[in-house]
């Protein structure tokens, strides 16, 4: 799978809780910055997306996708059970060989 389907796999992940496929696409030391709080290791971060998170019955429609020597860039938007956006992101993913170890995450 190349960078830009992994991306587009992470967000088909999260959108229908595929916890497992989600795990798959992560290296073990992966990192998520965002604006409130950043998640260290690719177990941390699944459990909360999987027991944490406040809303789990939500989006993620990509507006947009860049793609760079450094990674790739995903533009969207976070929508909550009635389409109403919650937030516009940009999200940056840098890759280890074809897993995601990073993304930083950017909210407007």
């Amino acid at each position: 799978m190349d960078q830009v389907a992994t991306a587009r796999a992470y967000y088909r992940a999260l959108d229908k809780g595929d916890y497992d496929l989600l795990a798959d696409l992560l290296t073990a030391a992966f990192v998520h910055e965002r604006p409130d709080r950043t998640f260290e290791g690719r177990a941390q971060f699944v459990q909360f997306m999987r027991e944490d998170r406040p809303q789990t019955d939500t989006t993620h429609p990509i507006d947009a996708v860049y793609t760079g020597e450094t990674g790739v860039v995903v533009e969207g938007r976070l929508l909550d059970a009635d389409g109403e956006t919650i937030t516009r992101f940009a999200d940056r993913f840098s890759f280890s060989d074809a897993a995601i170890s990073r993304i930083e995450t950017y909210t407007r």
